[in-house]
């Protein structure tokens, strides 16, 4: 009996050793594109950070999932975004052809991808990445959290104060109890005049996308016939122009992204119900075979035999490790953010632009091949900023959301899981989880205003002005002035999408400014009685009231400007106090001498007094 004990206790003496505790200050899950950005982020802002991915390369839906041609954002390159385009522009810069226009398409293998991310992350100092780790488990630990992984066989355990859940389908909040909705939102629960009359369940079709190979007019690359295939279900391809699809998705090295919507394409549709871990595997395979059956179909039927699945996978099938979805379940978060954010940011009562961690210019797809399911019929879609409160979940302190579990309405949902956009509002998260971490706050206390000049400090944006590049030496004023509301963007319409311009050189009228200005200075209102400016704002009116503000004499303030406009702030037009003061001058001087993006904002972006 003595014996058999020791043997016991031995047996468990030796698992304990296995097993390890690990303590970091933010554990990032999912190394999709958020993922990845959050996790470098968070590194960089000097906390110690391990990203947590389940499969053997990082990238997400762009790499493990193929869907490695992205047009969005790319008017609005800033931060680890255009980090990592310049990344894949570095790679395919000896490759002729290759297009590294500063807006271009970006276009790269999904193996190519996956390798640049790996590269990257292994030089960011305060960063772990565990590959092929899966995520197993996750429970409060005071204010911070405890995370189980699976590693070399055993359970492992992470102590951290901040988590975000970078994971594909909010896997990760809802172990967490978070609170979800799905579908289309009704118009009575969400206030949206687009909006349907009534919810629904369905969402957005997820694709297991495709990437075929030349290999030379001589080749026969044909698959085997796959299981349940019908030549009717991809009949309708006879009329499509193959070949246009084909150009319009042309890859590097003689390799096309198979991603044909519609009728007989690469779409399957799907509910939250389908997605749930103990639907996904028999989702997975039916969604997989209508994508073999759609390259058999161009093979055999179309002519194609010579275009064969690449391998850079490793998988069975040579297609993607993952599916590309597109929506399934949103978080409640600490703020919701409706279409209205997104047209009219500026005229409603809650002011989320100013809370923002990010900016998109993407327009909301509307992937469905289900007859009957509601089209939406979206006026040009502005650019726009994410707030910081859609990202975090309520009730649950230190918890973060990406990818598609995001607080927002099911209009504005469809314009956020474009990796490009994701990537950009990672980062986003990352500061914010950090910010948590280094302060050894929670989410109840979230400064906006220092997570934002977190963002500034590392080159990402919280304004999308098109028309103010990141070059600009005025970029940073200019960002932060936006945010603080006292100089909002114009939206000029162009096809499906509106840009959003900051037009620096048109002049200040005083309605814009006045009303914001006497609510964050207590100074404003005596000085705009006193002073009765005209309708545009001049150049004198804006140096009397930095001289009210600062108390310095007005003559020598007008000395010093006149000597410094030119050779110090490098305003293009001459230094003339009797002009209009154009929305350039305004906001570096704003920015430098009475500062509004200074004044503290809660999660709503209303003023804190």
């Amino acid at each position: 009996m003595f014996k058999k004990l020791l043997v016991l206790f031995l047996f468990f003496q030796c698992a304990i050793g296995y097993a390890e505790t690990i303590k970091t200050d933010v554990v990032v899950i999912g190394g999709g594109a958020s993922g990845v950005a959050a996790a470098i982020q968070s590194a960089r802002s000097n906390l110690k950070t391990i990203l947590i991915e389940h499969g053997p390369w990082l990238g997400g839906s762009m790499t493990s999932g193929a869907f490695c041609i992205l047009e969005n954002n790319r008017n609005l390159p800033t931060g680890l975004y255009a980090e990592f385009r310049q990344r894949i522009n570095n790679y395919y810069k000896l490759r002729l052809g290759y297009d590294t226009t500063l807006n271009a398409v970006l276009r790269f293998e999904p193996s190519a991808g996956a390798s640049v991310l790996k590269k990257w992350t292994d030089t960011v100092k305060n960063l772990t990445v565990k590959l092929n780790t899966p995520f197993v488990g996750i429970k409060k630990d005071g204010t911070g959290w405890e995370v189980s992984i699976t590693a070399n066989g055993h359970t492992d355990i992470i102590k951290a104060r901040s988590v975000v859940d970078a994971t594909e389908l909010g896997d990760v909040a809802t172990k967490a109890g978070a609170i979800f909705n799905t579908g289309f939102d009704s118009r009575k629960d969400t206030g949206e005049e687009l909006a349907t009359t009534n919810p629904t369940n369905q969402i957005q079709d997820l694709s297991w996308l495709a990437v075929l190979k030349d290999y030379g007019k001589a080749a026969d690359k044909t698959i085997p016939k796959p299981e349940g295939y019908s030549t009717g279900k991809y009949a309708c391809l006879k009329k499509a122009e193959v070949k246009k699809l084909l150009a319009a998705s042309q890859l590097i090295n003689d390799k096309y992204l198979i991603n044909i919507e519609g009728c007989g394409g690469n779409q399957y549709s799907v509910t939250s119900n389908d997605l749930l871990p103990e639907n996904r595997a028999d989702t997975y395979k039916q969604a997989r075979l209508q994508t073999l059956g759609l390259i058999y179909y161009l093979q055999t039927e179309l002519g194609y035999k010579n275009l064969g699945l690449s391998e850079e996978f490793g998988t069975t099938d040579h297609l993607p490790l993952i599916p590309y979805i597109r929506e399934n379940k949103r978080a409640y978060g600490l703020v919701r953010m409706v279409i209205g954010d997104v047209y009219t940011p500026y005229d409603r009562g809650s002011k989320l632009y100013r809370t923002s961690i990010g900016i998109a210019d993407a327009v909301p797809g509307q992937h469905y091949i289900t007859p009957g399911v509601p089209k939406i019929n979206y006026p040009p879609f502005p650019a726009y900023s994410i707030p910081l409160g859609a990202v975090v979940v309520k009730d649950q302190d230190n918890l973060f959301v990406t990818e598609k579990a995001l607080s927002v309405t099911h209009l504005v949902n469809g314009s956020m899981t474009d990796p490009a956009v994701q990537m950009t509002l990672g980062q986003g998260v990352g500061a914010a989880a950090g910010w948590c971490a280094f302060y050894k706050k929670t989410t109840k206390e979230l400064d906006v205003r220092k997570i934002q000049d977190e963002i500034l400090i590392y080159g990402g944006s919280l304004m999308p002005f098109s028309d103010i590049p990141k070059k600009d030496s005025d970029y940073r004023a200019i960002q932060q002035v936006g945010a603080s509301g006292l100089l909002t963007g114009y939206q000029k319409p162009n096809g499906n999408r509106a840009e959003v311009l900051f037009m620096p050189d048109t002049v200040v009228y005083t309605a814009d400014i006045k009303p914001l200005m006497n609510d964050m200075y207590a100074r404003a209102f005596l000085w705009f009685n006193k002073t009765q400016p005209g309708e545009v704002f001049t150049v004198t009116n804006l140096l009397s009231y930095i001289s009210e503000m600062s108390l310095t004499d007005p003559a020598t303030l007008q000395k010093v400007m006149a000597a410094a406009w030119k050779p110090k702030y490098r305003f293009t037009k001459n230094f003339d106090p009797k002009r209009p003061v154009t929305r350039r001058e305004f906001a570096v001087l704003a920015n430098k001498y009475f500062n509004p993006f200074s004044r503290e904002v809660d999660l709503s972006g209303k003023l804190i007094n």
